[in-house]
């Protein structure tokens, strides 16, 4: 390279090096910025995720890319980094608190990381919390005393006795809420507990999670939904998306999101940890589809044995729709096996059309997931 080649790179280099330390100094402009809408919203009692405000401002700043010549997927890229640092930031400034006459807020397995979650966005939004755990039953009675809501987040297999044993005698208009990822028979040892207002939780994310702006909670109705119409409220002010159902409807369901799919997980892991796999090979060799694919078995084994045994052993009715996967995966084995081709084809094109539009919509927003992922590649 000749001097003068490097000297106009040394150029434009130092002309690059401003510009990102303009951009680094509209992105403070920009989270201040936040932090006084996240300072407005905690007053009024707004939503700290707003989804019309959102898509309008997303399709806008695109249309201008397009205008200027800019991508506008990178745009919308930079964007929703933005706004999820946006939201970690808007949680730290408070939630306003929706029922301020509620009384103590007591979690029944708040030690656990779901329970300590639940505790920070409560105490965030301005409630006295206490927790009671295996050891401070001797002081139920205190902790239990003048109690406005009792949030139940202990392991699957232990719920329906706790609630049986130990919460039967609370305050008659106190809320009993669980957090348990089944909904049928905690709903129902509630209703048997307890007189009052009832209802079933189910959040649809790991305790891990930095917000929980867009996150879905799954609502079980169970008696007097009139007394905890503040507390669904309160939990779409934190950001997160109310669903409601049944809890049969619910529970079928989990056993083909969770039951099915965690199974699956860990007989992939088990399978690779039985071929001897090296996964640093594996990483080096795989394109980011696979890497994500084994980034989510690897994360299923980062957590609690426990916790994953409680979801998969919960509903004795899991084992169909498991045994119904093991059925199906042998029979796409034996055309395999026999080399039908042809009947796979077949079989793909079916499945294909069963998807319908879903299946563009998926290779969409997959396609964002992997170019993350491949941004983040360091091998």
């Amino acid at each position: 390279m000749n001097e003068r080649t490097t000297a106009e790179l040394e150029n434009l280099r130092g002309l690059i090096d401003g510009v990102d330390q303009q951009l680094i100094h509209l992105l403070r402009k920009r989270l201040d910025l936040v932090a006084q809408v996240g300072a407005v919203k905690h007053g009024a009692g707004l939503p700290i995720y707003a989804p019309q405000r959102e898509a309008a401002m997303l399709s806008k700043r695109r249309d201008e890319a397009q205008k200027m010549n800019v991508s506008p997927q990178l745009i919308e890229d930079i964007l929703r980094r933005l706004m999820r640092e946006s939201y970690l930031n808007e949680k730290d400034i408070g939630f306003k608190q929706v029922n301020p006459n509620l009384g103590r807020v007591v979690i029944v397995g708040g030690s656990g990381k779901l329970g300590g979650l639940f505790s920070q966005m409560l105490t965030l939004s301005g409630y006295q919390v206490n927790i009671i755990d295996k050891d401070d039953w001797a002081k139920a009675d205190d902790i239990f005393d003048e109690a406005g809501l009792v949030l139940v987040t202990v392991p699957i297999g232990i719920t329906c006795d706790l609630i049986k044993d130990k919460l039967t005698t609370l305050p008659a208009r106190c809320i009993l809420a669980d957090l348990t990822s089944i909904k049928g028979k905690p709903l129902a040892a509630m209703l048997a507990a307890h007189k009052g207002p009832v209802v079933g939780f189910h959040p649809m994310f790991g305790p891990d999670v930095g917000s929980l702006a867009k996150q879905v909670v799954v609502v079980c109705h169970g008696r007097q939904s009139e007394e905890y119409q503040w507390l669904l409220e309160q939990i779409q002010i934190w950001g997160a998306r109310i669903v409601e159902a049944e809890a049969e409807r619910h529970d079928k369901a989990m056993q083909l999101v969770q039951a099915m799919r965690h199974f699956s997980s860990f007989v992939y892991g088990l399978n690779l940890y039985k071929e001897g796999a090296d996964i640093e090979s594996l990483l080096q060799f795989s394109s980011p589809i696979y890497r994500l694919e084994l980034a989510m078995v690897g994360r299923l084994f980062a957590q609690s044995p426990d916790l994953y045994a409680d979801i998969i052993f919960a509903q004795k009715e899991s084992m169909q729709a498991i045994g119904d996967y093991l059925d199906n995966y042998s029979q796409a084995l034996s055309l395999l096996q026999t080399g039908d081709r042809e009947a796979f084809v077949l079989q793909f094109k079916e499945v294909a059309q069963w998807f319908g539009d879903f299946a563009p919509q998926f290779q969409r927003e997959s396609r964002v997931m992997l170019q993350s992922v491949n941004d983040m590649r360091t091998d």
